[in-house]
């Protein structure tokens, strides 16, 4: 009887100690993977290129270092004046000190009908966390083209909901 106990003692402590370890673990922690969706546009963006225009954006990454993130992302926007456009890229994020604000950098490459673009991307924002793993991400970006600055580079807000899997 004495050894059942001090067994289930043991059982409990070791299931504690691993339970404490991975709720310690930091929210930007390495080998976490990332998924997000976000909107962008709603009239809050400024190009020259359109007057109004509505984004979807799917974004991927991983954390290969405490507070360092690499990512990929998809992205589709529709304008009400001119041709709707399809954007690809990757980009690195930064975390500043566990807090939430990140940092971001990275290029897209722009299609849309009858033109094409490489356009690096700077982009600045912070995770609010709703749970242990749920974000919501406000953030505001500048995208700079490489072929016409004039027209088609400008700034913008995008908001969305992120998952941190562990």
């Amino acid at each position: 009887m004495k050894k059942t106990i001090l067994m289930m003692l043991c059982g409990l402590m070791f299931a504690a100690v691993s339970n404490a370890q991975s709720q310690d673990r930091p929210p930007f922690g390495k080998d976490k993977i990332y998924a997000s969706a976000s909107v962008s546009g709603l009239g809050l963006s400024y190009s020259k290129a359109n007057d109004w225009n509505f984004g979807v954006n799917a974004k991927g990454g991983y954390l290969f270092e405490d507070n360092w993130m690499v990512t990929g992302n998809l992205g589709y926007d529709y304008r009400k004046a001119g041709s709707n456009s399809f954007s690809a890229g990757a980009g690195l994020r930064y975390y500043i000190e566990q807090n939430g604000l990140y940092l971001g950098a990275g290029g897209n490459y722009v299609h849309e009908k009858n033109y094409d673009d490489f356009m690096p991307t700077v982009q600045i924002g912070y995770a609010f966390f709703l749970n242990r793993t749920v974000t919501l991400e406000p953030e505001l970006y500048y995208n700079q083209s490489l072929k016409d600055h004039n027209q088609f580079s400008g700034f913008g807000f995008r908001i969305g909901l992120g998952i941190y899997f562990e």
